[in-house]
């Protein structure tokens, strides 16, 4: 039986068509916005959508449209699953045709790079009357499509915002777990893309198990110090959101971000990596924005510092690896023994 709930999905690529299948799946007629009316017809008709996710069949509760008045009025939850680079554009337009009771979740991994803004902030500003949430964790797309085991963090101050996005997405391969802390659950999601990349890059340089383990705790590190800096709680980054995201996109060759840094591993520029990838790389963008946003607070972030510098100040990898570990050795977990101490 089909709820009469009413849900819009803002976005199709490879996580907003899973999001809104597994919606489908639950017995919620959703619809599915994409800006292009060729790709809205072709997957109305073929129920596929053959650009990001070509294996994997949508269920007719799915309404693919790119009407986006038809697919945002009336409806009570909102997904923003969009670029960072987009999201306050679309955002706007999405607000014109927003009912007042209506809650807007963020799945966007990303800081955006003209304001250093993340997007629970965007949505604050541009809806400062709506009820807000994002949603993070590690949550690659393709596997998620084939029903592998996967968990997610819905993080809002809001409790219904929290209640309704675990009601419609929890299957029982897909669990949604409940985070308040929206700053710490978003910054663990946008800033693991700059450590994929690094990760990637070590593993085209043939670094072993130690190297790769020593990269994702001291990202994981760096993570933390920013995100307690903005305000996060540092328990955060323990959970799905955290540690969980991190590892999955720093592991794994289907994060587009760790494909990202393998191929620059290999000698490769970025801007044909990012071409031939025919995906958004969020972790690209939000490496270049996080590497002036810390000078600014002060924080210390060498692996952010290194990574810049080969990607986009041209420096070779073994000068910047060198650089790093002749670097300070300070201690290990700042949150039991403070920097410096």
């Amino acid at each position: 039986m089909t709820s009469s709930l009413g849900i819009a999905v803002i976005g199709g690529g490879s996580f907003g068509t899973v999001v809104a299948n597994i919606i489908a799946e639950n017995g919620y007629e959703v619809s599915l916005w994409l800006r292009s009316e060729a790709q809205a017809q072709d997957i109305l008709s073929t129920r596929i959508n053959h650009r990001y996710m070509p294996d994997y069949p949508l269920l007719p509760e799915v309404m693919p449209t790119n009407d986006l008045e038809k697919a945002v009025s009336g409806a009570k939850v909102i997904i923003m699953a969009v670029p960072s680079k987009a999201f306050r554009q679309v955002l706007k337009q999405v607000k014109a045709y927003l009912a007042d009771d209506a809650m807007v979740v963020s799945t966007t991994k990303g800081i955006e790079a003209t304001s250093n803004s993340l997007m629970s902030q965007v949505m604050r500003q541009e809806l400062p009357t709506q009820a807000i949430g994002v949603l993070s964790g590690p949550n690659l797309a393709k596997e998620i499509a084939k029903r592998q085991l996967a968990a997610t963090v819905i993080a809002s101050d809001d409790a219904e915002v929290r209640s309704i996005i675990q009601a419609i997405l929890r299957r029982s391969y897909f669990r949604v777990y409940a985070n308040n802390d929206m700053y710490g659950v978003e910054l663990g999601g946008a800033l693991k893309n700059i450590y994929a990349i690094a990760t990637g890059m070590a593993a085209a340089l043939g670094m072993g198990e130690n190297t790769k383990s020593m990269l994702v705790t001291r990202s994981l590190a760096e993570m933390s110090r920013f995100a307690v800096r903005l305000g996060a709680n540092p328990l955060t980054f323990i959970g799905l959101a955290g540690v969980g995201d991190l590892m999955v996109t720093c592991m794994s060759p289907l994060s587009r971000n760790y494909r990202v840094g393998f191929a620059l591993g290999q000698g490769g520029s970025l801007e044909k990596i990012v071409e031939e990838l025919g995906e958004v790389a969020e972790g690209v963008g939000t490496l270049e924005c996080l590497h002036h946003w810390s000078k600014e607070l002060d924080v210390y972030m060498p692996l952010v510092d290194g990574l810049y510098a080969v990607v986009f100040d041209g420096r070779s990898v073994e000068e910047v690896i060198k650089a790093l570990m002749g670097g300070e050795q300070s201690s290990d977990v700042e949150f039991v023994l403070p920097r410096g101490a």
